[in-house]
C-alpha cells in the first residue's frame, strides 16, 4: 500500500515532532522550511566563551506535561533555574530597586541542559535532515485532484495528500494565497490571533564571571522604569559559562541596536556596578523584525487572544489542509508544550 505523504509547513518546534510521531505511524513525511535555519522560536546562540543562550523559548514547569514526556522520551536532561541570592524590583527610576529573596519553596522553571536547541537538534536527528527542506517559503496552496499542490518563491512545486501548517496562523493568511480561497470567518480569526514571541525582544549579556552571584545576587531582575522588563541569571547547567538575560520593553524596538545596548550596560551597571559594564558581549533578537514569525496585525490583538480556538480544530480544503502550532493548542498555547500538544492533537488524526 502507497505511503500517505504528508507536507509539514514549518520546521520549528510544533512541526518537527509533529513529523517525529506521523514517522512513528509510517507515514511518509517532507518538512518546508522557509528560513535558513531549523527551529523556528526555539534560537539558541553560544557565545565565544561557549556560554549558551536563549534568543527565543527558554523556561518551562512541570504543568507542562507534554513537554515534560518528550524530554523524557528523548533523554534530555534539564536543569533548575538559579533564583537563589538578592533579586531586584524596580517600581521607578528615580527610587532605588526594591530588594526580596525568591523561596526555595516557589513551583521552579527549569531549562534544558545545553541550550533548548538540542530538543531541535534531537528531532532533527530523528526525523532525518533528509526530510526536512530549508530556504522554502510556502506562497500558494492549491487543491488539485483529490491533492494539495505547494508551491514556494522559487516557484517549484511539491503535492501532498495532506498538509500541516505550524507557523502562527496570522502568517500564514496574510503570506499564503490559497485556491479554493479559505472560509473567510477562518482567515478573519487567524489575522485576530496572536503570534507569540512577536512583541518580545529578548536580550543577553555575556561575561567571563558571574559577579552577581559573586556578590549574592540572583540575576532576578524586574522593572517597570527602564529598558530591561524582566531578567534572569543564564549560566550554563555546569556553571562554566556565564550571562544574564531576560526581555526588554517592546516599545524599543523604535531604538537602534546601539541604543538599546547602551542602555541596557548603563541599567546593570547603575544596579549591579562597573562589574556589569565589563562585559564580552551583548545580543538581541527583535521578534518583530523577523517577517518569518511575525506578521504585524491589522488591529489591536491582545497576548494569547484566540489561541486554542476550537475552530482551529477542523481541518480545511477538504479536510486535506490542517492548521496546528503553539497558537493553535488549547493547553498553554503559545509555549513549547502548547506546540507539543498541538503536534500530539494533530497526529491522533492521521
Amino acid at each position: 500500500m502507497k505511503k500517505e505523504k504528508v507536507i509539514v509547513i514549518g520546521a520549528g518546534l510544533c512541526g518537527l515532532y509533529t513529523a517525529f510521531l506521523l514517522q512513528k505511524k509510517g507515514i511518509e513525511v517532507l518538512i518546508l522550511e522557509a528560513n535558513t535555519r531549523i527551529g523556528g522560536r526555539i534560537k539558541t546562540i553560544t557565545g565565544t566563551t561557549a556560554v549558551t543562550m536563549e534568543m527565543g523559548a527558554t523556561w518551562f514547569g512541570n504543568q507542562h506535561r507534554h513537554l515534560l514526556e518528550v524530554l523524557h522520551i528523548l533523554e534530555l536532561p534539564y536543569f533548575r533555574q538559579h533564583t537563589k541570592g538578592i533579586s531586584l524590583f524596580e517600581t521607578m527610576s528615580f527610587v532605588p530597586p526594591q530588594k526580596f529573596e525568591i523561596s526555595d519553596s516557589k513551583e521552579p522553571s527549569f531549562r534544558i541542559v545545553g541550550g533548548t536547541a538540542t530538543l531541535i537538534e534531537k528531532l532533527v536527528s530523528e526525523i532525518g535532515l533528509q526530510h526536512i527542506k530549508t530556504q522554502t517559503k510556502i506562497i500558494a496552496i492549491k487543491e488539485q485532484n483529490n491533492q494539495l499542490i505547494v508551491t514556494d518563491s522559487s516557484g517549484s512545486s511539491y503535492s501532498a495528500d495532506k498538509v500541516i501548517s505550524t507557523i502562527p496562523p496570522n502568517l500564514l493568511v496574510n503570506s499564503v494565497i490559497f485556491e479554493p480561497k479559505l472560509p473567510d470567518n477562518f482567515t478573519q480569526l487567524a489575522k485576530k490571533t496572536h503570534t507569540w514571541m512577536g512583541e518580545s525582544i529578548k536580550f543577553a549579556v555575556e561575561y567571563k564571571t558571574p559577579f552577581w552571584k559573586q556578590n549574592n545576587y540572583s540575576g532576578t531582575l524586574f522593572s517597570q522604569a527602564s529598558i530591561i522588563q524582566e531578567m534572569y541569571d543564564h549560566s550554563t547547567a555546569d556553571n562554566s559559562g556565564f550571562a544574564l538575560k531576560g526581555f526588554l520593553n517592546g516599545g524599543t524596538a523604535v531604538l537602534s541596536f546601539e541604543e538599546r545596548k547602551e542602555k541596557v550596560i548603563a541599567q546593570l551597571t547603575t544596579f549591579f556596578g562597573p562589574e556589569a559594564s565589563d562585559y564580552v558581549a551583548y545580543y538581541e533578537s527583535v521578534w518583530r523584525e523577523e517577517p518569518l514569525t511575525f506578521q504585524p496585525y491589522e488591529q489591536l490583538v491582545l497576548a494569547h487572544q484566540n489561541n486554542g480556538h476550537s475552530l482551529f480544530k477542523t481541518p480545511l480544503l477538504n479536510e486535506k489542509l490542517y492548521v496546528s502550532g503553539a497558537e493553535t493548542a488549547n493547553q498553554n498555547p503559545g509555549y513549547m508544550d502548547g506546540a507539543i500538544f498541538a503536534a500530539k492533537t494533530i497526529a491522533s488524526q492521521f
